[in-house]
């Protein structure tokens, strides 16, 4: 399994070989792994090669290490990727998980401003505002706002909540595909309202992603925030 000689670092070749087997759900959440002495038989390295290994998993927030406990896998539902085709539905189907999202209102409003600008509109648009709560395994992992402009897009409310995908419902619109052009990652606390539909405290932190997607003529066809339970998920930042 480790190629020595390859011009590729042992150490690193373990961490890829770790991060395959977590994506794979070798493991379970919150499952404690093998031990260094343990990883160190299996790979043929010393304790130390294994130490930095694990200790660059822990840096990529997929393990934490215990003093006098062991190691850990974080407790995290999915590993929640953020590129620029960033889709819930197949963030989900590449862990093999099963979950939904769901329509849990909707309303039209004049755009502001700056989702005005991200959108390529005047202030004071006519949008479409579509809230959705994204589940795995029946619990809710992320609040998300939709906004969509009303002229173009007349309609999209009950197209998301017939497909139970925005990327089914913008087919019914003529778009073929998008993709994500800018994503904003920040952590705050929710106000009650997020608090509430995700199921947590107010007082636990909340990771909040904006972003705005365009069809394949460039143009702008959504403009998105979604919060996601910081308990939950790991947002994965990918190309």
């Amino acid at each position: 399994m480790i190629q020595r000689g390859s011009g590729v670092a042992v150490w690193w070749q373990i961490v890829q070989t770790l991060e395959k087997e977590i994506s794979d759900q070798i493991y379970k959440p919150g499952a404690r792994l093998p031990s260094e002495a343990e990883f160190a038989e299996r790979f043929g390295v010393n304790r130390h090669t294994i130490r930095r290994a694990v200790g660059e998993l822990e840096k990529h927030g997929l393990v934490r290490i215990e003093q006098g406990r062991g190691i850990f896998l974080q407790d995290y539902a999915v590993r929640y990727s953020v590129g620029r085709r960033t889709r819930f539905s197949e963030n989900l189907r590449r862990q093999q998980l099963a979950g939904g999202m769901n329509v849990v209102g909707s309303e039209t409003l004049a755009a502001p401003a700056g989702i005005a600008k991200s959108l390529g509109v005047r202030a004071g648009t006519a949008l479409l505002k579509v809230d959705t709560v994204g589940e795995v395994d029946g619990a809710p992992i992320n609040f998300s706002s939709h906004y969509f402009v009303a002229k173009r897009f007349a309609g999209i409310a009950e197209a998301i909540a017939e497909a139970g995908s925005i990327t089914r419902a913008l087919h019914g619109f003529g778009v073929a595909d998008y993709e994500r052009t800018e994503s904003r990652i920040t952590a705050h606390l929710p106000d009650d309202a997020t608090a509430r539909l995700l199921q947590q405290p107010r007082t636990q932190p909340v990771l909040q992603v904006e972003g705005v997607n365009v069809d394949q003529d460039g143009k702008p066809v959504e403009y998105c925030i979604s919060r996601f339970a910081g308990d939950a998920v790991q947002l994965v930042v990918s190309d």
